[in-house]
């Protein structure tokens, strides 16, 4: 740690200069020589006794010149000074003014004149000191808050390419002069350090986190104050070194908390930002690689059905041809689904949006089916007054079609694949559930994500990795959303929710 962290041995001295600004003044001469007040006083007392005696003042007259002296050694120099200038003036006034005079004979107007000076310097001096140590926390107070102030700005310019915590650490331990400042982060289970080691800070930084506590050890000079996000705790501060109020050590603690957030929610714009770009730069990749593979392909399938019409092959070379076109066949639907996904990506993209009967569509997509045996396997459910849904019919149709085929492609064969329609609200919920691969919770909602598979259909088909984020694309772009659920010991189903033709 550089040496402008640094903190002096007690913080205290380097803040008097900036604590007592009003007071300073008043009280310099009493805090170099502790005595000169009452030694002014007792001059003053001196000088007083000499004047009212050689102009012959009256008893009342001095006794209250002495009062003066009195408040002010109360004032500057505390209760026994003036205890010591009370005594004084009763003795010179009662050898110099009260009859007999020259003589020290006691009489009542001494003692109630030395009961009135002890009384008035026991009541200035105390609130003497209580004007001071209100002075003193007044100006603390207002330190810490300038201090506080200039913390939670340069928070907000905290760099959040490095670790937030020691960041944190550093800045309040150099603001505010700190001996060592410790931090916990809940969430990260991390400590930050900057300044000494001290033994059990540490635990102690985290016990106060677990306890929801603010505690003060007056024996190390330190406070450790829970960090709260709202009533939420989420992390423990230390500040070792300090006699900074509760006030102003709480604040630190939601500064701290508040820095550390919003270091997290720059964190999360900044990789959400990069995955944004990542995905612009795939797109554009896909989209070119597909239009380069689209009319090479085309070409392909072309010739390919060309020799099978013409005729005149061996047995061997038909079916050589006909892996040909199955193969480019293929590569020409991979080609076609790229280009729908970079054109679902493209912020020109609008859907043709029209009042669509969402069974019909149903109905087409399993016709797509060459097999009367896969066609066979679907129980479609539509209510009798079904309403229609608002949307692109094409697009549904495709979004449909992927479902309709992943339910074949990953159920049980020959088993039973249930399509049911209701309605919800001002939304038309369609499902397609099917037995067979059931889906853990964690990956129900990655297998949206363009090209990933999960790890339970990696020994069953392949597929492009695209047909399920292509589903995704077209709700989104409807206004409705699609989701996968598990049913243990049965399988999965996924449904697609669209706004009803009446709603929109």
């Amino acid at each position: 740690m550089s040496s402008s962290f640094a903190s002096p041995c007690n913080p205290e001295d380097t803040l008097r200069p900036l604590r007592w600004p009003r007071i300073r003044a008043a009280s310099l001469a009493g805090s170099v020589f502790p005595a000169l007040p009452g030694a002014l006083a007792l001059l003053a007392v001196v000088v007083c006794t000499w004047g009212s005696f050689r102009l012959g003042q009256s008893f009342a007259f001095t006794g209250f010149l002495y009062l003066v002296f009195v408040v002010l050694a109360a004032l500057y120099g505390g209760f026994w000074q003036a205890t010591v200038i009370s005594i004084a003036a009763a003795a010179c006034l009662n050898y110099y003014f009260v009859p007999p005079i020259f003589s020290f004979a006691n009489s009542p107007a001494n003692w109630v004149a030395l009961g009135a000076f002890e009384f008035t310097a026991l009541v200035i001096s105390r609130l003497s000191l209580r004007a001071r140590l209100e002075a003193i926390e007044a100006t603390a107070g207002r330190r810490d808050m300038e201090r506080l102030y200039e913390t939670s700005r340069r928070i907000l310019l905290l760099n959040s390419s490095g670790e937030p915590g020691n960041l944190i650490t550093s800045l309040i331990r150099e603001m505010f002069e700190l001996a060592a400042v410790q931090l916990f982060d809940a969430q990260s289970g991390k400590t930050y350090r900057s300044g000494e080691d001290l033994p059990g800070a540490g635990r102690q930084t985290r016990d106060t986190y677990f306890l929801g506590a603010d505690t003060y050890d007056p024996q190390m000079r330190s406070w450790y104050c829970v960090i709260r996000l709202g009533l939420r705790p989420v992390g423990g501060l230390a500040l070792n070194g300090t006699e900074m109020t509760r006030l102003a050590a709480t604040a630190l603690a939601s500064l701290s908390g508040i820095a550390l957030e919003r270091a997290r929610a720059l964190q999360r714009e900044s990789h959400a930002q990069a995955a944004r770009q990542t995905e612009q730069l795939r797109t554009a990749v896909l989209d070119a690689l597909a239009h380069e593979f689209k009319t090479p392909l085309t070409v392909a399938r072309t010739a390919s059905s060309g020799l099978l019409a013409v005729g005149g092959l061996s047995e061997l070379q038909r079916d050589l041809v006909e892996v040909i076109d199955q193969q480019a066949s293929k590569l020409d639907h991979l080609a076609s689904r790229l280009l729908t996904a970079a054109r679902l990506d493209g912020t020109e993209f609008r859907p043709q949006r029209e009042p669509v009967l969402l069974s019909r569509v149903v109905s087409a997509a399993i016709r797509k089916f060459d097999q009367e045996t896969a066609q066979s396997r679907f129980r479609v459910s539509v209510p009798d007054c079904e309403i229609p849904v608002f949307a692109d019919q094409e697009l549904i149709l495709t979004s449909l079609s992927q479902l309709v085929d992943n339910a074949i492609k990953y159920s049980e064969p020959g088993s039973p694949i249930g399509v049911a329609l209701t309605f919800q609200d001002a939304t038309a919920v369609l499902r397609v559930r099917s037995k067979g691969l059931v889906l853990a919770p964690a990956d129900r909602e990655r297998i949206f994500e363009r090209f990933y598979r999960a790890p339970e259909t990696h020994h069953l088909p392949a597929g492009t990795g695209l047909g399920l984020s292509i589903v995704k694309k077209i709700a989104e772009a409807h206004q409705g959303n699609v989701w996968a659920e598990g049913e243990p010991g049965y399988g999965t189903s996924f449904s697609i929710s669209l706004p009803l033709a009446v709603a929109a």
